[in-house]
């Protein structure tokens, strides 16, 4: 039978409503479209499924990367717009099977593998991606993310393919190289940028800064090392580095913000620091990047000033 709920209170776009005695709001059937239970073990349960569906109602589909396994099983690839863009892009993951459409909890997603073609400089590349791609939440069992963060944007420079494995209950499948567009950010904005030290390359990726509010902000990024060969996905660093901020307002005298911490590097790989912004408009995040004994590597040009040549615009 399909999944049915009776949810007390009021509903708004699918969210579950709380109540107390207070509440005389009537009732309301959902019910989710495509699925049935049938008391499978490995697949949701009528409530962990219903969890699911409702978070990947936040989410949009990316069509070009749905996958079938071993003509049972269904693996659908979504992101926050449906799109990809230059720079950090989240990307989650689901499995269901043909017959029942319901959530499986027992996949893997691995090998995810962009890679450019530059036509005109006749070479291809690789970019930075996530370590794994894993379950995040306890109360969404069947979904799982990833992330890639991308170089640069489709266009005449060349164009972006995406390759995944997957493996749901034990059936192995294997999505092929398939073009994706990725656009590029908004005017003015940067959430990506690169050092040198010695030979090696390194990325910096800024992780969701859409969801900075004026005041202070918990800042996130990631450090991946280019590879070798380029065409190989950028791994994440294993040198640890420490990243001091000083965000400049460059359309209001360059004046900066009080109570900032630097980024550093957290146990899941990330690096996470404190930024604060006193007001609403465009802010360049000026940064020095220091190794583990404290020199200066990248960046921190004209401390003196505060301004340094390596930096991200972020717009609030």
């Amino acid at each position: 039978m399909k999944i049915k709920y009776l949810i007390i209170g009021l509903l708004s776009t699918l969210a579950l409503a709380s109540c107390n005695s207070n509440d005389d709001l009537g009732t309301a059937e959902i019910e989710i479209p495509g699925i049935t239970i049938n008391g499978d073990v490995d697949c949701c349960t009528a409530e962990e499924a219903l969890q699911v569906y409702k978070f990947l109602q936040t989410l949009h589909i990316v069509p070009e990367l749905s996958l079938t396994v071993g003509e049972k099983y269904n693996v659908f690839a979504y992101t926050a717009t449906g799109k990809f863009h230059t720079g950090y892009n989240e990307v989650y993951f689901v499995a269901t099977k043909k017959s029942s459409g319901n959530y499986v909890k027992d996949f893997n997603i691995t090998a995810i593998t962009p890679l450019m073609t530059m036509t005109k400089m006749n070479m291809k590349h690789s970019t930075p991606v996530g370590a794994s791609v894993e379950g995040f939440s306890d109360g969404l069992p069947a979904l799982k993310r990833g992330w890639v963060s991308f170089l640069m944007n489709s266009g005449d420079a060349g164009s972006w393919t995406l390759a995944y494995d997957a493996s749901v209950l034990g059936t192995d499948g294997s999505a092929d190289a398939t073009e994706i567009n990725v656009e590029p950010l908004p005017d003015g904005q940067k959430w990506l940028q690169s050092f040198k030290v010695g030979d090696d390359a390194y990325i910096l990726s800024l992780v969701k800064p859409t969801e900075w509010k004026t005041g202070s902000n918990p800042i996130r990024a990631y450090v991946s090392k280019k590879s070798n060969p380029i065409t190989t996905p950028y791994a994440l660093a294993t040198e640890q580095f420490t990243i001091d901020i000083d965000p400049r307002m460059p359309d209001m005298g360059h004046h900066g913000s009080p109570d900032n911490a630097p980024l550093r590097r957290q146990a899941d790989g990330s690096y996470a620091g404190t930024v604060n912004l006193t007001m609403t408009g465009l802010w360049r995040i000026h940064l020095t990047v220091r190794d583990s004994q404290g020199n200066v590597v990248a960046g921190g040009d004209n401390l003196s000033d505060g301004f340094s040549s390596l930096y991200w615009d972020v717009t609030i």
